[in-house]
């Protein structure tokens, strides 16, 4: 099976009534306990790099990865998507190598840190609709802006600086065109998030419920969405580290959005705790070793154990085989036949 188009999980998503888990990679190791996940849980899988990722990792590297990854668990529908672009040159580049799915996040000028305007964003999204879709290629916008920052991405700050508005994100979807919208609800990427167990005045899913009110039929996304788990920090406190107590977003949360539009969640940070934390057991545990298997296995299965148990609580587990995958070029046609519509 080849990479698949985003835009084809995310409507069966939809159909399903379920929510896809999007996990960052860096490594082959990363790759591989994604994978395994899936097989294991039996669901289809978004596979995403960021900017920092595609230059750490290189992306030829990267993308034969991926490859690999087809060729070795051919039963997973699989998507590769970038996640926050910073300009349409960047997705271009991205959708040329092969990715399936790019994100434009107008919502930040080309730094990645400051906050744009609509109409900025409206005309690079839209830019970029009309390249991937060409391809078949699917295409989540952002508007709102996180908290936070990740890989270099991010305005930094508080969560709650820029929220996403309803009456924006609504005019929004009818301008660009786009497949997928991604949110601006409180949350923050990296670890802390949260100084205290998120309510209402902190993570704003009345904001959530009143976009999907409005755009029943648009796949929504939710950022800096690992749950963070105390457990996962203490391992690492326990082992060397120095993790101050944070809060992520509760998986009943997250849920309650799947019930109402969200289709896609990324989780990244709740991944690193994991791997961190089985490195650091070994280190400790067993000094003497130097191998890096010694370490990297025990730290792939850490985090094939998180990305298991997400996909389960996201409710996807168990759809990997429920369609066949469509190729790029049939979803071009698809597309072309909307716009001529």
């Amino acid at each position: 099976m080849a990479l698949v188009s985003m835009r084809q999980l995310l409507d069966e998503a939809a159909k399903g009534g379920y929510g896809i888990g999007a996990f960052n990679v860096n490594n082959m190791e990363q790759i591989q306990s994604i994978m395994e996940a899936a097989r294991e849980t039996k669901s289809p899988v978004i596979v995403q790099a960021s900017r920092g990722a595609r230059a750490y990792s290189q992306d030829r590297f990267l993308y034969h990865l991926m490859m690999a990854a087809t060729e070795l668990y051919p039963e997973i529908p699989t998507v590769l998507h970038l996640d926050h672009g910073n300009s349409p040159e960047t997705c271009k580049s991205a959708i040329e190598m092969g990715f399936t799915s790019v994100m434009m996040d107008g919502s930040l000028m080309p730094d990645g840190k400051t906050p744009s305007s609509f109409e900025y964003n409206v005309q690079v999204t839209k830019e970029v609709v009309e390249m991937a879709h060409a391809k078949g290629v699917t295409v989540e916008a952002e508007i709102g802006c996180l908290g936070g920052i990740e890989d270099g991405h991010g305005m930094g700050g508080d969560g709650l600086d820029h929220l996403t508005d309803p009456d924006q994100a609504e005019e929004f979807v009818k301008l660009t065109g786009c497949d997928a919208l991604a949110i601006a609800i409180g949350t923050s990427h990296g670890a802390y998030k949260f100084s205290r167990k998120p309510d209402g005045d902190v993570l704003k899913m009345d904001v959530l419920l009143e976009i999907h009110r409005r755009l029943p039929e648009t796949h929504l996304v939710m950022h800096g969405s690992s749950s963070v788990p105390k457990e996962l920090q203490d391992i690492i406190n326990k082992y060397g580290g120095s993790l101050k107590p944070t809060f992520g977003v509760p998986v009943e949360e997250i849920q309650l959005g799947i019930r109402n539009g969200v289709r896609k969640v990324n989780v990244d940070t709740d991944n690193r705790l994991a791997i961190t934390g089985a490195i650091r057991k070994v280190f400790m545990e067993s000094p003497e070793k130097f191998d890096p298997r010694d370490y990297l296995k025990p730290a792939r299965e850490a985090m094939k154990k998180v990305v298991a148990e997400r996909m389960v609580q996201f409710g996807q587990a168990g759809h990997a085989g429920d369609y066949k995958p469509i190729p790029l070029e049939k979803m071009a046609e698809r597309y072309r036949s909307i716009a001529v519509a």
